[in-house]
């Protein structure tokens, strides 16, 4: 399958989800690095500010695409943890969240997620580990 097939089918399961509601899209995706994007506007808190808690959702994506790509035929990935650290508000534009695989294993996956403004300023800083199971036999 090509990236841009793969792309293709990633935006398509996105519909009807939480990541299609906040406008996220996939740039790139590999079970080594997954890089995404999301509007600031409808993404910010009453004080106009991109939302914590959007960070956090773009950046379980990002890991989470990554992982279940890592995962293989006949397994999924579950979120297991994530943490964010906010460096800064962004108030306009679109972050750009890179995910980059620290440990990749046979039950593990883990990912550094680095969350950027539109001048490439570092807002957010994350990480998430999945669980890499089996799919459920029948």
């Amino acid at each position: 399958m090509t990236q841009e097939q793969m792309l293709d089918e990633l935006a398509q399961m996105s519909r009807g989800t939480l990541d299609e509601r906040m406008g996220i899209r996939v740039l790139e995706a590999s079970p080594e690095r997954v890089v995404a994007t999301m509007p600031v506007e409808g993404n910010t808190q009453p004080f106009g500010l991109l939302h914590g808690g959007a960070n956090v959702v773009i950046a379980e994506s990002v890991g989470s695409i990554g992982a279940n790509m890592a995962a293989g035929p006949g397994r999924f990935a579950v979120g297991l943890d994530i943490n964010a650290t906010h460096h800064r508000s962004a108030r306009s534009g679109i972050v750009t969240a890179t995910a980059t695989a620290l440990s990749i294993g046979r039950t593990l996956a883990a990912y550094d997620v680095v969350i950027t403004d539109d001048e490439g300023n570092r807002t957010c800083t994350a990480r998430i580990t999945c669980m890499l199971r089996d799919l459920p036999k029948g």
